[in-house]
């Protein structure tokens, strides 16, 4: 049977609440397994699992728990080692790592934030700061629309005016977040969002967080920004070189959670 991993805590971890299950139909019961100062929340890992929503929310439920007692190193939805002793080899190599990353995320949580501009309140934006643009839509506004190359020229214009405005927006979101939080990671990038990072932010100053996201949504009201959290770190497990988290035990990575 393999084993389905949800996070690593030490083993000081007061462990989870009575009768919190994790993935598979019925839940499956999730166990410690121990090796050193450091401790694997696991469980068996269910035949033809899928992220699908109840899976999603059984795996975070369980991080969220362990969260709330401990600090915990979240691992990504599908995170599956051949069996239990393949997961305590991985916890005795990398002791070293792990320690350091319980101690650095201890008392810590993320919050993910993406943005994306509100058309029209960003195009006016663009037409308000360039001249050339304004002059060229009403050259071509009083002959009746413009020939086709004319409108060519203006749409490649505004799509660059708005591909600016995009990077020096998510400068600006960022530099009023990033004082408030401990660490940034920046997500890969996506259609449809010109920022999508997530903070590392102190449990005891998250207040202060969420004060700076509604100070970015009133000092930028042409964008709109989403807030998810506070979350597990996933972005700030494995930093720098060190391998994904799914591979760390021999299992796979879904890139959900």
């Amino acid at each position: 049977m393999s084993t389905y991993i949800y996070g690593i805590t030490a083993t000081s971890h007061p462990g989870l609440p009575e009768g919190v299950g994790g993935v598979g139909d019925p839940s499956l019961p999730v166990r410690v397994l121990r090796e050193g100062g450091l401790a694997a929340l696991v469980s068996d890992a269910p035949e033809g699992l899928r992220p699908k929503r109840r899976e999603l929310l059984a795996h975070q439920n369980v991080l969220s728990e362990a969260g709330a007692a401990d600090c915990v190193l979240p691992m990504r939805f599908g995170s599956v080692a051949p069996d239990d002793d393949a997961v305590t080899a991985v916890l005795a190599e990398r002791a070293e790592h792990y320690q350091e990353r319980l101690r650095a995320l201890d008392g810590r949580v993320e919050y993910n934030v993406k943005a994306t501009h509100v058309e029209d309140a960003v195009l006016h934006h663009v037409m308000a700061g360039n001249p050339e643009i304004r002059a060229l839509a009403e050259a071509n506004r009083k002959s009746g629309g413009g020939s086709y190359e004319q409108k060519i020229q203006l749409g490649e214009m505004v799509a660059a005016a708005v591909k600016a405005k995009e990077a020096e927006d998510a400068r600006t979101l960022e530099g009023v977040l990033e004082p408030e939080a401990d660490a940034v990671s920046v997500g890969p990038e996506s259609t449809g969002w010109l920022a999508n990072v997530s903070y590392l932010v102190p449990r005891d100053t998250a207040g202060e967080f969420l004060e700076a996201v509604e100070r970015a949504r009133k000092d930028l009201p042409h964008l709109e920004v989403r807030l998810n959290g506070p979350l597990p770190p996933y972005s700030f497990v494995e930093p720098g070189p060190a391998e994904p988290a799914g591979a760390a035990a021999g299992g796979t990575d879904t890139g959900a959670g």
